[in-house]
This record gives structure tokens, C-alpha cells and sequence, in this order.
């Protein structure tokens, strides 16, 4: 994506109802990354929820990485996710509305987890500030945007 050339002008913050349907997008997508990884060891529990619940604990640091690595990359590389690419938005700086930096994906995507831990918390400032911030757009520098056509 060419963010060097946007129409200031154009730019629209994106709805927090196309947000949501990104996230969930993106969450199924680690889910089934996770269950594939862990598949095997799943059926060796054999059902036993517990033993799953256990299982997933245990691999919390993995979950955590590969969320980092999948936010940091997409949003670095392409300003947005597979889930904001579909729901058509995506993510700029919020000084220059241009290319996000590689700095700003990583602090963007360890700001997202931490987010995420404290009961989604993070995510709720969207719905309370002018410009639709999370704490980890707010930390990053970062807006959200509909994609300029």
C-alpha cells in the first residue's frame, strides 16, 4: 500500500462496528493458527476441558508471539491486518497519516495484548474519544482509517 499519496482530505476514521468486525476476523485467524499448532495435543486430552484449559495456559507465550509477530508484520508491511484488509481499513501514523514504522507496529501490537489482558479495557477508549483511539493507537501514534479508493 502507497500511503505517500493519500488525499488528506479523503480521510474518513473508521467505524468502530467495521473495527470489531476486523478483530474477530483476526482473533478466528490466531485461533485456527493455535489449533493446528496444538492440534495434536488437543486430541490427547480427550476432551477433557480442563486439560485443554491447562494445555492453553501453557502455551500462552506462543499465543502472545505469534499475535505480536501477526499484528506487528501486517500493519508494518501492509497497514493492516487480513482482518482489516477485508473490512477495508487500515492503519496509519497519526502525525504524518502516512506508513506506519516498524517501531510503531511492534509498541501497536505489545500495546493491542496488553489491551486485550486487562478485559479489553484498551479497546473501549474508541468509543470515547474524538478520534477513535485505542490505547494502542494512542501509544503508537496510530489511526485507524477507511481505505481511500
Amino acid at each position: 500500500m502507497n500511503n505517500e499519496n493519500i488525499d488528506i482530505s479523503k480521510l474518513e476514521l473508521a467505524s468502530n462496528k467495521r473495527r470489531l468486525r476486523a478483530f474477530i476476523i483476526d482473533d478466528f485467524l490466531i485461533t485456527f493458527v493455535m489449533l493446528l499448532l496444538l492440534w495434536e495435543p488437543i486430541l490427547n486430552t480427550e476432551g477433557d476441558y480442563f486439560a485443554i484449559a491447562m494445555l492453553m495456559n501453557k502455551a500462552y507465550i506462543q499465543i502472545i508471539t505469534i499475535k505480536i509477530i501477526y499484528q506487528s508484520f501486517f500493519i508494518w508491511y501492509y497497514g493492516a491486518t487480513l482482518g482489516k484488509l477485508f473490512t477495508k481499513i487500515k492503519v496509519i501514523d497519526f502525525d504524518n497519516f502516512g506508513r506506519v514504522s516498524f517501531a510503531q507496529s511492534v509498541l501497536r501490537a505489545s500495546g493491542r495484548i496488553l489491551s486485550e489482558s486487562f478485559f479489553y479495557l484498551g479497546f473501549m477508549l474508541a468509543y470515547y474519544t474524538k478520534s477513535k483511539q485505542t490505547f494502542h493507537d494512542k501509544i503508537a501514534k496510530t489511526l485507524v482509517v477507511n481505505e481511500v479508493n
